[in-house]
């Protein structure tokens, strides 16, 4: 398996300004190191905190009934993104990509545009699977806020409590550390440790913000000792030596979210099933480079905070759960719980527009309604989601190319999809 980015200085990473109407790749040095997965979570929370989901004045037009103004707004909109799409997919030489979108709390449109891989020329369709990366994240904070509505966890009880295994050795401030801690991004973890920066945690847990893939990890770990099992022939070492070894976190995440809500095209871990569906990841010029085949234990490690697999169309499903949440049951959030996984926790500071981390979501706090808000980068894959609760309205959108988010860019501060979301 080719170990990528993290492990050669020459890795990316991309900073998109929405403050110019270009966008441009930016060298970083000193890239986490990470055997199989590049979760680059912490660009992935913070490249669109600069979101302007402002509307856009109306243009002058005789007045017409809202349903009408609807219905004109929506067929626009879609032509619109079936003109633009591939116009922007060339060039930026993303070869793939696919899009979901949300009306009335309903799969209102889908579409694959492009090929999976550049060599095979395989067109892009709505089955088509590609890394989701960090919105992983909002999949497994549901799961989470579930195992609490059940009794089975405390939000607020310290990880410490439900394990004696110590994620980090030497520093009392790990009895402090909540599951809410964790979902609003304040455990004081970092993002992810590395052979030069060991695991740390940085502030008392609860004092402020700290994007941290670690957390989810430390999390993920809690919630498989409390309803999994390990397995101690099949472990790997992963960052600085960790040790982590082979867990059932996929089989418990797909018994209690992907069935239930009819999510037949996610998982975790790699089989020739996924691998006939699966996008091909592609770098900056769009030449082809290999996927990551996820293994029990690399999901052990990185499956929460980054190795979901899935299409457009399947975590849009996951998206209406939660801004149109149906009755509770046994595997749905009732609506309160709903209501305290979006509410916001922690102000995020620096950014141009006002935003907030709630648990497992970002939120954008504009004059009109609020948006949640997540998105995903790893080597040759981007995505993002972005939803109203108030609307009932979203889109989920998932490329194969290096350069992809300059059409996340587009998508966003585009004036319909702005206008189709803040209407």
């Amino acid at each position: 398996m080719s170990e990528r980015c993290g492990v050669t200085p020459a890795c990316r990473r991309w900073s998109i300004s929405l403050e110019s109407n270009t966008w441009k790749a930016k060298a970083m040095s000193d890239r986490m190191r990470r055997r199989e997965f590049l979760v680059e979570s912490g660009r992935a929370a913070l490249s669109f905190s600069l979101l302007p989901l402002v509307r856009h004045p109306q243009r002058n037009r005789q007045p017409i009934s809202a349903e009408r103004e609807e219905t004109r707004l929506w067929e626009t909109l879609i032509k619109d993104l079936e003109r633009q799409i591939p116009k922007w997919m060339q060039e930026t030489r993303v070869p793939g990509l696919s899009i979901a979108i949300i009306k009335n709390a309903k799969l209102g449109w889908r579409r694959g545009f492009g090929v999976k891989d550049n060599a095979s020329k395989e067109p892009v369709n709505n089955n088509t699977m590609f890394e989701a990366a960090s919105q992983s994240k909002p999949v497994f904070a549901y799961v989470v806020m579930k195992l609490c509505e059940k009794g089975v966890m405390n939000l607020d009880t310290p990880l410490t409590k439900y394990t004696t295994e110590r994620f980090l050795e030497g520093d009392p401030r790990l009895d402090l550390i909540t599951a809410r801690h964790v979902l609003s991004h304040t455990s004081g973890f970092p993002n992810w440790r590395s052979e030069k920066q060991p695991l740390k945690i940085h502030f008392t847990p609860g004092e402020k913000f700290l994007y941290s893939g670690e957390g989810y990890s430390y999390l993920q770990s809690v919630v498989t000792h409390l309803t999994g099992h390990v397995n101690l022939k099949d472990c790997v070492r992963y960052e600085d030596g960790l040790k982590v070894c082979a867990t059932d976190i996929e089989a418990y995440i797909k018994a209690n979210l992907f069935v239930p809500f009819q999510m037949a095209s996610s998982g975790y871990v790699w089989n020739n099933t996924l691998a006939r569906r699966m996008a091909r990841p592609h770098d900056q010029s769009g030449k082809p480079i290999d996927n990551k085949k996820s293994t029990l234990a690399s999901v052990a490690r990185y499956g929460s905070a980054g190795a979901l697999l899935t299409t457009p169309t399947d975590y849009a499903k996951f998206v209406i759960e939660v801004i149109d949440p149906k009755q509770g049951d046994a595997f749905r959030l009732n609506r309160d719980s709903v209501k305290e996984m979006l509410r916001p926790h922690v102000k995020i500071e620096g950014g141009q527009y006002p935003a907030s981390w709630a648990l497992g979501w970002q939120i954008f706090h504009n004059k009109n309604r609020d948006f949640i808000y997540h998105g995903g980068d790893n080597d040759g894959f981007h995505c993002c989601a972005v939803a109203s609760v108030e609307g009932k309205s979203g889109f989920v959108v998932m490329t194969n190319g290096e350069n992809g988010p300059g059409i996340l860019k587009n998508l966003i501060t585009g004036n319909l999809m702005q206008e189709f979301l803040g209407s």
